[in-house]
């Protein structure tokens, strides 16, 4: 696998390189660990998952910080409109409210995600959708302004995106 080189950058992600690399490292523990459970669960060759989500190799991981500040009153409308994360996990971090995802079923209807403290939230992406030829399924959800009290907030994410290698083939694994 080839060296992933960074994109020019602004001067503070350049002086934050060391700190975004402990978070996309930690981020990618955790996603390392959830592809070795459901690697388990599918019953497929050990690292099977893992193997396709290698932290050195080439992929289109990301990071995103997100800053949402209060909307007026009277102008509290959708942030970020319903879709699918077309990686394979996201872990997204953020102490307010203003998530929701969509349950399966004709007559579904919107439902918040309580962030909960030194929790992450955790969404599978379309590339599982297809690794499992549609057994798991990728998660509805859009970004609305927080609930309650919480919408006078400005809401931080900070977000991992693991998406497969850039190598890899999105097809149902045997």
């Amino acid at each position: 696998m080839g060296i992933s080189y960074p994109l020019p950058a602004p001067e503070t992600l350049h002086k934050s390189r060391a700190r975004l690399g402990s978070f996309m490292q930690g981020s990618h523990a955790i996603v390392t660990l959830i592809l070795d459970i459901l690697n388990d669960q599918l019953a497929l060759p050990k690292d099977t998952l893992s193997n396709l989500h290698r932290q050195q190799a080439v992929s289109g991981d990301q990071v995103r910080f997100v800053k949402a500040p209060p909307q007026p009153v009277d102008d509290r409308r959708t942030a970020l409109g319903q879709h699918t994360d077309f990686g394979s996990v996201t872990v997204l971090f953020n102490r307010l409210g203003g998530l929701q995802v969509l349950p399966p079923g004709a007559d579904a209807e919107w439902v918040y995600v309580r962030p909960l403290p030194g929790h992450a939230i955790v969404n599978l992406g379309d590339a599982m959708v297809k690794f499992t030829n549609g057994l798991f399924r990728s998660n509805i959800h859009r970004v609305v302004a927080p609930p309650g009290l919480q919408a006078e907030s400005t809401r931080y994410s900070l977000v991992y995106f693991a998406r497969p290698e850039d190598s890899v083939m999105l097809r149902r694994l045997e």
